[in-house]
């Protein structure tokens, strides 16, 4: 697996006039070699040159966390009196064109700067995010898996069996975390709760504030499960409840959510621009007069990181592909009132749209 998609990263380097590429911290790193570095202040870096072969360099005291795959990589680690910048420049050799990690610490970058002064730079996500954007079916799978284990614990959320009224947002975000682990992932990514006004803010910090009787709660959670290849996919979802029975109102403006939501997934088809589908959601929310509410693109690829391509926003024409995997979650933000998103993983297939998120999108009264 990563020395197929190194070997494809080699052919987009030749295509572009890429003599080498440099990947730090970020989800790259583990993408193309299975290896997750620690963001510490000494340089882990994987070097891949077009014509050769590549090479972790990686702190000395860090090399016994390294899983060695000698057909995929070497392993040069450093001692604490060398500079890794410099070892890192003799890697890259004569190269002419450098293409570095979008998540690189800028420290580093500007001192391979120095230490290449003739070479011309661009952003590695140049070469990585059209490989990462289309996943195989294994990676769809693993998405899938994870997209099952959150609708599980919406489910429970749906059906009252996480208690809501009178524990503190904080306290309600400490158990999703604790059930994402329990089923399956390895490490949370987040656990947004929201409720009552607090709602109408996308990505509310849950703080103190005690959830009470009457009111939406928002709840926004994700994980990432890693596999034995040392390579996590994540998982994305969001739901809203009502503590009690909503009020006329909050229901015409879910009604709305819902269509919308489902409109943005129905549009969705391999060979439709990413902002065809943010407009088939956004329309249905701007002829029911709530445009100005909705603050945020449709929607954002996801795979090895929460956030990656591609984003399904006005603007970007590029057409879905079979096997790009995105988010459709439009939201109705009303300032000091409330707030709703309901959101999907959905997956661009030949047969159509296919969400990874099955759980009820309706609104759900819990006690």
């Amino acid at each position: 697996m990563f020395t197929d998609r190194l070997d494809r990263a080699r052919e987009l380097m030749a295509t572009q006039g890429v003599d080498v590429l440099m990947l730090s911290v970020g989800a790259d790193l583990p993408y193309f070699c299975g290896y997750e570095a620690m963001p510490l202040e000494r340089l882990t870096m994987l070097v891949v040159p077009r014509d050769g072969a590549a090479t972790l360099v990686v702190p000395r005291l860090e090399a016994p966390r390294v899983v060695e795959r000698p057909d995929v990589f070497g392993v040069r680690s450093w001692d604490e009196t060398e500079n890794p910048v410099d070892v890192v420049a003799e890697l890259a050799g004569s190269a002419a064109v450098a293409a570095v990690g979008d998540q690189m610490w800028s420290r580093f970058l500007v001192e391979l700067m120095v230490a290449m002064p003739s070479v011309s730079w661009r952003r590695g996500s140049e070469v990585t995010a059209p490989i990462r954007s289309v996943k195989t079916a294994d990676e769809i799978e693993r998405l899938r898996a994870a997209g099952a284990a959150v609708d599980r614990i919406a489910g429970r959320l749906q059906r009252g069996e996480i208690e809501l009224v009178g524990r503190t947002e904080a306290e309600v975000s400490t158990e999703l975390s604790r059930q994402i682990v329990a089923e399956g992932h390895d490490r949370v990514n987040f656990a947004i709760v929201a409720a009552g006004d607090n709602a109408a803010s996308p990505h509310h910090e849950p703080g103190p504030r005690v959830i009470g009787t009457d009111e939406v709660v928002l709840c926004d959670f994700g994980g990432t499960m890693v596999g034995d290849d040392g390579v996590g996919y994540c998982s994305d979802i969001t739901r809203c409840v009502y503590t009690g029975e909503p009020p006329a109102e909050f229901n015409e403006l879910y009604d709305v959510l819902f269509e919308a939501q489902a409109a943005g997934v129905a549009a969705a088809a391999v060979g439709t621009p990413a902002q065809d589908v943010d407009r088939a959601a956004r329309s249905l929310i701007a002829s029911a007069g709530h445009g100005d509410y909705f603050v945020h693109r449709t929607g954002h690829g996801i795979g090895t990181e929460e956030h990656e391509d591609p984003y399904i926003v006005e603007g970007n024409r590029e057409p879905l592909v079979a096997g790009n995997a995105f988010s459709v979650e439009p939201g109705i933000y009303v300032p000091g009132r409330w707030g709703a998103r309901i959101e999907d993983i959905v997956v661009a297939s030949p047969d159509g749209p296919d969400p990874l998120n099955r759980v009820d999108h309706r609104l759900a009264a819990v006690a």
